[in-house]
């Protein structure tokens, strides 16, 4: 059985990552860190959302950072804000016990860009940026990224779909030079082996977990029959069985999202909703709630609720199925994380049973049927 210090992983960082409760390297992380650690390298990686990866780069990133150097020298984008914030957060937990200072800063939309300006003035090891927001940053003349050595994509897959693909492309063409890219993603579209064509070494190293499984295995499938007048009655009963559980609620609409915030609210439930029209002061309140278990559940548009990282959410619903393929995966994802168990629950109409069938061959899962 593989350790942290057996991967390479130095003594201060081992000591700071026990204390975040992480003792046993993951999958991920066994594949990915001896190689990252080893020589400077191109590298793709492959694994679910929930599987460890912010560790499986960070901690080489960190590791490799040189205090003494004041320049930029790491890269990581990612699709969201809360992913940014949550990956800076842990880059800054891991150099906890470390002699040495690495600053990182992070930089994302819907914060005032002088406030992140003033911020970049100062020493800035890493930076980890949502694609946009680093353009605007970059075509200002307050980003130099030309001494970069490692430029991390991280949930790639997430990105394009966002609509990132032209800022990437951007971002991937000012940064080429001496940099080494390491990409991770959960899928592996057109796109993203456009991006490794063009952008990394033929020859680049690739690590794949699950190879046939595009879902967690941990994750329970299961479905429920119900009618359009009946839904909102099954979520009902469904979270009064479960009352110390605590999960999310995926809508396809705006406006479906609203309504059963405010159904579930008038009916007693501590839920906050997340969806496109919210501001986002608004939306940060909502999300720090639910990460601080003020609100027990949380019911979201696909799109708002990318990037969400809370520990120890036990279900997903699916009040009606998502559109596209890439979605089912990304929210069920949200539950069994960091290898605990989970169940994703879709709520169907009786000429939905097809669907569900596609589902499952696509994805190589198995879903059973519930009551509740």
């Amino acid at each position: 059985m593989s350790t942290f210090a057996t991967l390479g992983v130095k003594k201060p960082f081992i000591q700071s990552i026990k204390e975040l409760g992480i003792n046993t390297p993951s999958e991920i992380q066994q594949k990915a860190i001896p190689i990252l650690l080893d020589k400077r390298t191109d590298f793709v990686g492959l694994a679910q959302t929930g599987t460890g990866k912010t560790a499986a780069f960070g901690l080489p990133i960190v590791q490799q950072i040189d205090p003494n150097n004041n320049a930029v020298q790491a890269l990581i984008l990612s699709p969201t804000r809360e992913l940014v914030q949550q990956i800076k957060k842990q880059l800054f937990k891991y150099t906890k016990h470390y002699d040495a200072k690495v600053f990182v800063e992070a930089v994302y939309g819907g914060e005032k860009i002088e406030k992140q300006i003033h911020n970049l003035q100062r020493t800035t090891h890493i930076i980890v940026a949502t694609p946009g927001r680093l353009i605007d940053l970059i075509e200002r003349g307050e980003v130099h990224l030309k001494e970069i050595i490692t430029l991390v994509l991280d949930e790639a897959d997430e990105m394009l779909s966002m609509g990132f693909k032209q800022d990437l492309n951007r971002i991937l063409k000012y940064t080429s030079g001496h940099r080494n890219t390491w990409l991770f993603s959960a899928t592996m579209p057109e796109e993203i082996q456009r991006i490794i064509k063009t952008y990394m070494d033929a020859n680049a190293p690739r690590v794949e977990i699950n190879r046939n499984a595009t879902v967690n295995a941990n994750i329970s499938h299961q479905f429920v029959k119900t009618t359009i007048k009946d839904k909102a009655n099954t979520i009902i009963r469904f979270l009064e069985s479960r009352q110390n559980s605590r999960g999310i609620i995926f809508c396809r609409t705006k406006a479906g999202t609203q309504n059963l915030n405010k159904l579930l609210q008038e009916e007693g439930f501590s839920i906050g909703a997340l969806e496109g029209d919210m501001q986002q002061k608004e939306r940060d309140k909502v999300m720090r709630a639910f990460k601080n278990e003020s609100l027990q559940y949380l019911i979201s548009t696909d799109v708002s609720a990318r990037g969400i990282d809370v520990r120890d959410l036990a279900f997903v619903i699916h009040h009606q199925l998502p559109d596209q393929l890439d979605y089912y995966t990304h929210r069920s994802g949200r539950t069994a994380r960091a290898g605990k168990k989970g169940v994703s629950i879709a709520l169907i109409l009786s000429n939905e049973i097809q669907r569900i069938h596609e589902i499952e061959k696509d994805l190589n899962i198995k879903f059973t049927e519930t009551n509740f």
